[in-house]
């Protein structure tokens, strides 16, 4: 049985860049949509739900995203207890669900405003 070799780079997560590049672009989708709706009448109840959605998506990847990663960034490694690369990847993982429960919890804070002057400027 044979196994081919991974190769990681941990500079940037290469999970959390795919994931974080997949909801940049559904973030742009969102907006491109809306975009070409003409801003002539107000989007319907469903449309306005996943823009809405898209925003508060986006602000968690981005701020919450780049919050957890500087703030592990400040954290020196162990010379006795790092746990290497894999250590590495889970923390990138647990940094992405982390920034998704903050958004869920708290990004409406946030994503709302924005929104709220994204509809201002379609109209």
């Amino acid at each position: 049985m044979s196994v081919a070799p991974v190769s990681l780079n941990h500079a940037a997560s290469p999970l959390s860049a795919t994931v974080g590049a997949g909801r940049q672009a559904d973030f742009a989708g969102a907006l491109a949509a809306a975009a070409s709706a003409g801003g002539k009448e107000a989007a319907a109840a469903g449309d306005e739900a996943a823009l809405r959605d898209a925003f508060q998506s986006f602000v968690g990847q981005t701020l919450f995203g780049e919050m957890l990663k500087a703030m592990r960034s400040t954290v020196p490694k162990g010379a006795y207890f790092h746990g290497g690369t894999a250590e590495e990847v889970f923390r990138g993982q647990l940094d992405q669900v982390l920034a998704e429960r903050l958004a869920e919890n708290s990004g409406e804070m946030l994503a709302g405003p924005m929104f709220e002057l994204f509809s201002l400027r379609r109209q």
